[in-house]
């Protein structure tokens, strides 16, 4: 179907009583118009849910909807409305979702069940969003359905937010107060701007600002408030024109404080721009590594390869347990995230919003904790009783021991690495202990920490196994966790379970900035690097 025969959603006049509707239109999607507790427009709100507007925690403008989930029953869970959809024409229909416990998921309703929620993601917002092609003209239902997970207690509350396309185009509300980059977002519609959306992402690849739901032929002007580091401007056109110039004049200007950052008007699809915010995210811009420091390991692959790695790596130097604190105080900062030079805290660290918590280095070394946020401490990812307690130079080897969150760090205990199937603790950023999930062919208790920490973590481990190859074979017996992830050799070293895991870490959770930083620090603090930051091909030529 041409873009000529699309029927388009047309804003009434100011002499016109109502809107006439606008065609896979949220009505009220943003949730600022109430009728005591009833969202306006949202026709179906079954027995299982309760709601009411809240104005403490929102997503944007002022007001969010409060869901109180009391039922482990699906069937009385969803939060609806009906929409006209097209024949042919594609939507993408999104909503924001804010868990406070963990034991509910919310799943996206568009003429069907679609994706879900991560219901560990705890005190932040994400986004659900799912592309709907009509296969005809009718009336579909869009919006949410919440599912009780294992924890549920028979209440709990999640937020939403934001749902789009929003029929009274609203956008973000213009950061107040704000501290650090604003950037202004103006954009022009052609005649059909329910196809544009946009979204600005950080250097870990997370949204931090989007939009959608636009009328056609109209101007818009958003904002949002960004810390200093890089980021990358999209916009979407769903049609695949762009919006200029075939069907309208639209275009796009993305600035901060007077400088252009983005622009454009004519693509297909969509347009990707990067740009710098101030010094950038990490304004140390670690070196390469050292000219031929890997040379007698060209051409070589499988277990050859690591046994030369061994050789390149094997001869660090140990500056002590206590070094670490040093360690953590000058390269174990928050540039990254909040960037507010607090450490950074991989079992609490929030990738997407704010910290329950922030450490102040040195400061708040543990100490004694008896609750998370008391102190932070130094996590063996690989625990010491693996290897045998305080032996060196495993015990002060900074390439495997991050700053964690003291409690955390006790709940983890020696655990193995795993994915969760059943959560007996949960921490504030999502981090879990509990029994480990069929998928990964593991059955016992497995410590799992967050997506964006997971590949840290497997390179770690790989790194264990390289630098320590001469003695890892003999640690399998050690604990029954050794046991559980060392195979007793000093080849593979791993079982089968948790190469298959960690490599799947790996590919998910790329090496980040704060990796190559870490590693270059590490090297100065002890004259080695972790191969498998500075090449992360290497894992899959060897694993």
């Amino acid at each position: 179907m041409s873009h000529g025969t699309y029927k388009k959603c047309i804003l009434a006049s100011a002499v016109l009583s109502a809107a006439l509707p606008c065609l896979a239109a949220i009505d009220n999607g943003d949730f600022e118009n109430w009728a005591g507790n009833t969202p306006n427009n949202w026709s179906t709100i079954d027995s299982g849910i309760v709601l009411s507007p809240s104005s403490s925690i929102v997503n944007s403008g002022s007001l969010a909807a409060k869901v109180e989930v009391n039922t482990a029953s699906q069937s009385s869970t969803d939060l609806l409305q009906q929409v006209d959809v097209e024949t042919g024409q594609s939507y993408q229909f999104s909503s924001w979702v804010y868990h406070t416990e963990g034991g509910v998921k919310a799943r996206l309703i568009a003429d069907g069940y679609q994706g879900y929620s991560n219901p560990a993601l705890l005190n932040q917002w994400q986004q659900l969003s799912y592309t709907y092609t009509a296969s005809s003209n009718t009336t579909i239902s869009v919006g949410l359905r919440f599912y009780d997970v294992s924890g549920f207690d028979g209440s709990e509350t999640v937020y939403v937010d934001s749902f789009m396309p929003n029929s009274a185009g609203n956008t973000p509300p213009t950061p107040d107060g704000c501290a650090d980059n604003t950037v202004s977002l103006a954009l022009t519609t052609d005649n059909y701007g329910e196809e544009t959306s946009w979204q600005i992402t950080n250097a870990q690849g997370t949204p931090v600002a989007s939009g959608g739901g636009y009328s056609g032929n109209n101007s818009y002007t958003e904002q949002a408030c960004l810390v200093d580091g890089d980021y990358t401007f999209s916009i979407f056109d769903s049609y695949g024109d762009g919006i200029c110039c075939s069907f309208g004049n639209g275009s796009y200007a993305l600035t901060s404080a007077q400088t252009q950052l983005a622009s454009g008007s004519s693509f297909q699809s969509s347009e990707a721009t990067p740009f710098t915010l101030g010094d950038g995210t990490n304004p140390e811009t670690p070196p390469t590594e050292p000219s031929g420091y890997y040379v007698t390991a060209q051409g070589l692959t499988g277990y050859a390869l690591k046994s030369e790695l061994y050789n390149i790596i094997k001869d660090h130097n140990s500056q002590g347990y206590s070094a670490i604190w040093s360690f953590y105080d000058s390269a174990s900062r928050d540039k990254y995230f909040e960037n507010d030079n607090s450490i950074l805290d991989r079992y609490a660290e929030n990738p997407t919003a704010q910290d329950s918590y922030n450490y102040v280095a040195v400061a708040d070394q543990c100490g004694t904790y008896r609750s998370e946020g008391d102190c932070y401490n130094r996590e063996h990812s690989f625990p010491k009783s693996w290897f045998g307690g305080t032996n060196e130079p495993m015990n002060s080897d900074v390439h495997h021991i991050f700053a964690t969150d003291g409690y955390v760090n006790s709940k983890r205990s020696n655990y193995p690495f795993g994915e969760v199937g059943s959560a007996s603790y949960t921490s504030s950023n999502g981090s879990k202990l509990g029994s480990a999930a069929s998928s990964i062919n593991y059955s016992g208790t497995v410590f799992e920490p967050i997506d964006e920490f997971k590949g840290d973590f497997a390179r770690a481990y790989f790194y264990m196994a390289t630098r320590y190859e001469n003695v890892i074979g003999s640690w399998q017996n050690n604990t029954t966790a050794s046991n559980a992830v060392l195979n007793g050799t000093s080849n593979q070293v791993f079982e089968n379970w948790v190469v298959t895991m960690l490599v799947n870490w790996h590919n998910d959770d790329p090496v980040s900035q704060l990796e190559l930083v870490r590693n270059q620090a590490a090297y100065e603090h002890q004259g080695n690097r972790n191969p498998f930051v500075d090449h992360p091909e290497f894992v899959e030529m060897i694993w």
